[in-house]
């Protein structure tokens, strides 16, 4: 067993002889977050935000600016659609007033509308009963 882990250890071919450095080769850097962690569990898993949750879960890990600041900006944009959605927020009164004066001048178009239609009815029927009583009927 001792010898198969020494053997992977080393590196295979020529490649084990020769050490170039390539300049085109991409370092992967470490991840802070995979650093921090295991350095936390190696001594104690104490971090920032303390003790692991009563779930048992592991801590969550210090996360970097870029990341805290997105995580902000969702969490705004969530606050904002909920008080958007309870009619809270200056652009959604602004929203429902308007709305509100569209259903006034709509429902004072169908009112109106209703009006006209009636008396186009009313024009009708008087036509017809002076045509009726010029013809004789009923």
């Amino acid at each position: 067993d001792e010898d198969s882990s020494e053997e992977e250890d080393q590196r295979k071919g020529v490649s084990a002889l020769i050490e170039i450095e390539n300049p085109n080769r991409v370092h992967r850097k470490a991840n802070k977050n995979l650093t921090l962690e295991n350095a936390g569990g190696a001594a104690g898993g104490s971090s920032r935000n303390g003790a692991p949750g009563a779930d048992g879960a592991a801590p969550v890990p210090e996360l970097s600016r870029r990341e805290r600041e997105e995580l902000e900006k969702q969490k705004a944009r969530e606050n904002y659609q909920r008080l958007h959605a309870q009619g809270k927020t200056d652009q959604a009164r602004a929203d429902l007033a308007r709305l509100a004066i569209i259903k006034q001048q709509r429902e004072d178009a169908a009112k109106r509308r209703d009006a006209e239609q009636k008396a186009r009815e009313s024009e009708l029927k008087a036509k017809q009963s002076l045509t009726n009583k010029a013809l004789g009927k009923k």
